[in-house]
């Protein structure tokens, strides 16, 4: 059982705060000292040259990063009385540990750790021991802070059979719905047992995290990054970490929770910032870009590359002093089969084509009776002969020309595309004006990828060690395939919710993603219990489930704060406007949610009301804490409180109702607190009781 929080009281002795309180003052001054220790360090007589010099300055000045002590951020939030040291034998009497758990591991000069990192595995029963597994810990004691100041604790007794079952820690809920101000936090300190196992799980397997609004997806998958690099630093180091976001406005507010952790090195970026082969221009209505992200393409792309290749006709001769030698026509068709055969990248056997080419001709000189080596191989693999060769059969192709001829000429997408698009679906694609070149065209987005997807046929693409996919249930088949091309020889976290798929090209099931980003045999976890959401809001939201989800669990929410929620009949602009004033005289963040197409009057009236608002992605501060939030950039999102401005013109804003619903799903689940929704046309029927 948790017990009541402790805070000093006149009469009460303080003896047991005040000791925390002065075990996290001596931690904070022993990792100054460890800062201290490396800005310090003396590189000069330890490195051999100006290159080594500069790859240890650079890792230095990342460890003083990373031993940075933020004065509001908890160096530690909880401890663990062991009954026995973990690893030693448990022989009655012998004596136990305890540990302090934070977000980084401080240790004292003499090197004992006063903070354990919580990715260590003596850390682990922090989240998941429990009254019926204890996992030998007698007392995980919980730390309740005010700003940076520690001000309350709160015990559980998990090994004492007489303290009754569990129940919810009050700090645990406190620190769930403390106010948000500024970039997303970590959930370190609230990690639970179910999103605990899929933070730790291991670095070799690929994970697909679908979880409803609140459950904490977004940041499991970014402390599972945090568990990886502790758990695989070096591995990690040399081969990368990538975090994919469906925006900036996203990645900006996720950007601080990695460094919280200590962890610097993690790369962010856009689906479209890794394929931005070309500038994107133009935009593609949603029939064509439902075309042009399906997997069928990249078959079509395949054939249209790999049609470049011409059987020869003709010998090469190769001239060398006096003396000429011949390879014939039939010979140099079975160099080419072979490599069709073998099926590498067009430019990896376009490169191997001139050596095959050279070695034929020094099996004909050996024949002869002389005695070439490597290097005339080589002279003979660059001579103009087989260079004029290698060009006539296997020629230099540029993705992006390539994709352009198939978007502009019938003719060459017919003969690629027969069988896998049928002629509707091929009009859909075709540009209707013609194209002078690669920098004039107006590609779009999906244009893009179908460049990136030409390129990895041409040349591979750079596999990283492990990347995290958010907000992935938006994603095409041919997006889904180019960021698995970025993890081919490593592994991912993927994340998403199918309810709120608001592209025409929504993911339909998590098998099916998981098969177009290559990796097909990864595990599917569901979170349903929700830490973000109030009972009443996500109980009104996932009314919507039935007809945008039908398969989904509703998200449950544990918080037993139930929140605000209020249906208000409006006028206009101005009843939104009225409740966003009234929300702000709470404490934290309002956002004002709305279909794209009334921001503008929105932003109007707010300025006529003497409100000072950001747009998403600007960082709110004490003095302007109202967001004024296009519907389609609310996903990934979250706000102490909500306005949603009238949901009927949300569900119109899309291409589709069923887009509509999922779209006004995500809105109606972005706030932590409480949720107004105005409106003076009718409500969607989906939302009747």
């Amino acid at each position: 059982m948790s017990a009541p929080a402790h805070e000093p009281t006149a009469g009460q002795s303080a003896d047991p705060l005040s000791r925390e309180r002065a075990h996290l003052s001596e931690s904070r001054s022993a990792l100054r000292a460890m800062r201290e220790d490396v800005e310090a360090l003396d590189i000069r007589d330890v490195t051999a040259n100006w290159v080594n010099a500069e790859v240890l300055a650079r890792q230095i000045d990342e460890r003083i990063k990373a031993l940075a002590d933020l004065s509001d951020t908890p160096l530690f939030f909880g401890r663990l009385d062991y009954l026995h040291a973990p690893g030693a034998d448990r022989a009655e009497g012998a004596e136990g540990e305890r540990f302090y758990i934070g977000r980084r591991h401080v240790h004292d000069a003499g090197g004992d750790p006063m903070v354990i990192d919580w990715r260590a595995p003596v850390s682990q029963p922090f989240y998941r021991a429990s009254k019926k597994e204890p996992m030998d810990v007698g007392l995980r004691r919980r730390f309740g802070y005010t700003g940076g100041d520690l001000t309350a604790y709160e015990d559980e007794h998990l090994s004492d059979p007489a303290e009754a079952a569990e129940t919810t820690s009050r700090l645990l809920q406190q620190e769930i719905e403390r106010p948000r101000v500024g970039p997303m936090r970590d959930i370190v300190a609230t990690i639970q047992p179910e999103q605990d196992e899929i933070v730790r799980s291991g670095l070799s397997g690929t994970v697909c995290v679908q979880g409803g609004p609140g459950t904490g997806k977004t940041a499991v998958g970014l402390h599972r990054v945090a568990y990886l690099l502790y758990a695989h630093r070096e591995r990690l180091a040399r081969t990368g970490t990538l975090v994919i976001g469906p925006n900036r406005s996203f990645l900006h507010y996720i950007e601080q929770v990695l460094p919280a952790l200590g962890e610097l090195a993690v790369q962010q970026a856009t689906v479209d910032d890794l394929v931005a082969h070309v500038e994107v221009r133009g935009t593609d209505e949603a029939a064509a870009a439902v075309v042009k992200g399906d997997a069928r393409m990249a078959e079509v792309l395949r054939r249209a590359l790999y049609a470049q290749v011409a059987f020869p006709t003709e010998a090469v001769v190769v001239v060398r002093g006096s003396r000429r030698w011949r390879v014939p026509a039939y010979e140099l068709e079975e160099l080419v089969r072979e490599l069709l055969d073998r099926d590498i990248r067009y430019g990896a056997a376009r490169e191997a084509l001139p050596q095959r080419i050279a070695h034929a001709v020094l099996v004909q000189m050996e024949r002869a009776g002389e005695a070439p080596d490597d290097r005339v191989q080589d002279a003979v693999a660059r001579g103009s002969a087989v260079k004029a060769a290698v060009k006539t059969v296997w020629p230099a192709v540029d993705p992006a020309k390539l994709v352009l001829r198939l978007l502009t000429d019938a003719g060459f997408l017919a003969e690629h595309a027969e069988g896998l698009l049928d002629e509707e679906e091929q009009k859909t694609i075709l540009w209707a004006k013609p194209v002078r070149s690669v920098k004039s065209a107006r590609w779009s987005a999906a244009d893009t990828v179908l460049i990136d997807e030409a390129a990895d046929l041409i040349q591979r693409t750079h596999s990283l060690g492990h990347v995290v996919l958010d907000e992935a249930q938006d994603l095409s088949p041919m997006q889904y395939r180019a960021v698995g091309r970025r993890c081919t020889t490593g592994s991912a976290t993927v994340l998403g919710d199918l309810a709120q798929g608001t592209t025409p090209w929504a993911t339909r099931s998590w098998a099916e993603a998981l098969a177009h980003l290559g990796k097909a045999e990864g595990a599917v976890e569901e979170l349903t219990a929700g830490f973000r959401v109030p009972t009443d809001v996500i109980a009104y939201a996932s009314r919507l489930l039935p007809h945008i989800a039908p398969g989904l669990t509703p998200v449950a929410s544990v918080r037993e704060n139930p929140g605000f929620f209020e249906v208000r009949t409006a006028e206009g602009a101005a009843d939104a406007v009225a409740a966003c004033a009234e929300l702000l005289r709470n404490e934290g963040s309002t956002g004002l949610i709305a279909a794209d197409a009334r921001i503008p009057a929105l932003a109007e009236a707010l300025t006529a009301a003497g409100l000072s608002w950001l747009a998403p992605g600007e960082e709110t501060t004490r003095e302007t804490r109202l967001t004024l939030v296009p519907a389609s950039l609310a996903k990934g999102l979250e706000y102490d409180y909500v306005v949603l401005d009238e949901p009927r013109s949300v569900v119109d804003g899309e291409p589709d109702e069923r887009t509509g619903l999922r779209r006004l799903y995500v809105a109606l689940t972005r706030a932590v607190s409480g949720l107004i929704v105005t409106h003076a046309a009718p409500l969607p029927a989906q939302l009747a009781g």
